[in-house]
């Protein structure tokens, strides 16, 4: 963990219902006396948020994509990670590395090795202190984005088979993280999420 402030993350397919549970958290870190920054990625900063745009609106290279994901990542770290967990602070943000593994090797089928080699440059000696994944089938997850967005990006307009994917990868990922990544059934009711979600905070942080 780190010395200061918590780095806590939130990961799951588009539809998985995060956003929710991210305002829960908020609310639970500064409930218990601590400052809160909320982020996201891609993105977090203003070179973060263009980049963004490019990356769920633009067709490029795979490998062109894993780049300009920890380029983002670089800027977010430096900019507002670092410092925000080195003033004691709490980082809460939407989607980090395990996204990339899931995503680009797990979806678009980058080498794990390519991955590896990115992380360890970008970030070599960090990762989130908890990382939440929450896990939904794709078709269920598919429903609920069909009922609720009316523009697509690239990602979300992708096949089932890609989110299967992409579901696989983080599951693996969190059988290989040694407890960091909670894995949370997300098709339940809010209620019983946000209880498993609270249940860990007070668990780990307490």
């Amino acid at each position: 963990m780190s010395q200061n402030g918590r780095f806590i993350t939130f990961e799951g397919i588009d539809g998985a219902g995060k956003s929710t549970q991210i305002a829960a958290t908020l609310d639970w870190v500064r409930a218990h006396g601590h400052v809160a920054v909320q982020s996201r990625e891609p993105g977090g900063t203003p070179l973060g948020e263009r980049l963004r745009e490019l990356l769920l609106n633009e067709p490029m290279h795979l490998e062109t994509e894993a780049l300009l994901m920890f380029a983002a990542r670089r800027e977010h770290l430096a900019r507002v990670i670092e410092p925000a967990l080195a003033a004691g602070q709490w980082v809460i943000c939407d989607r980090f590395s395990d996204a990339s593994h899931a995503y680009q090797c797990g979806g678009r089928g980058l080498p794990v090795a390519k991955f590896e080699a990115l992380e360890q440059w970008v970030h070599p000696a960090l990762q989130p202190d908890l990382t939440f994944l929450f896990d939904l089938a794709p078709e269920i997850a598919a429903a609920r984005l069909q009922s609720g967005r009316a523009n697509a990006d690239r990602f979300e307009r992708e096949q089932r088979d890609f989110f299967e994917r992409v579901r696989d990868a983080y599951l693996q990922r969190a059988a290989a993280s040694a407890g960091r990544i909670v894995v949370i059934d997300a098709a339940r009711p809010q209620e019983a999420i946000l209880a498993d979600v609270l249940a860990t905070l007070e668990a780990r942080f307490r």
